[in-house]
């Protein structure tokens, strides 16, 4: 069993920060790809950034500049460092990998989700 615990959602006026932690756990035995997804209401959910165990990263074009993807993999936890946050932000982000578990099969998991609210 995997699981991907998310924090750091909240409320943050725009032109503010805040900074998103997903932590994998259970029984993994490597980790491919971790990323972040969002989905704000009434809206497709969207790709905001992934990195590849390469180190290799895609953003959307709506985030570049503005938000940092980064990944820790000792502890298997995956960043999102948002700044310069713009009300059209808000959302619910929802983290994901694609991992191999220790029985070897190849697993996409997702979160919980974590809710970002940006306002004055």
């Amino acid at each position: 069993q995997v699981q991907l615990v998310e924090s750091g959602g909240g409320l943050v006026q725009p032109g503010g920060s805040l900074r998103l932690s997903c932590a994998a756990s259970g029984s993994i035995f490597s980790i491919n790809t971790m990323g972040w997804y969002r989905q704000a209401p009434g809206k497709e959910r969207e790709l905001v950034a992934r990195i590849f165990s390469s180190g290799s990263i895609d953003y959307a074009d709506s985030v570049k500049g503005r938000f940092t993807i980064s990944r820790d993999n000792g502890k298997k936890t995956v960043y999102l460092q948002m700044d310069s946050l713009k009300p059209e932000d808000a959302a619910v982000y929802y983290c994901t990998a694609n991992l191999w578990t220790t029985d070897m099969r190849n697993v996409d998991y997702r979160g919980q989700g974590t809710q970002v609210t940006v306002s004055s």
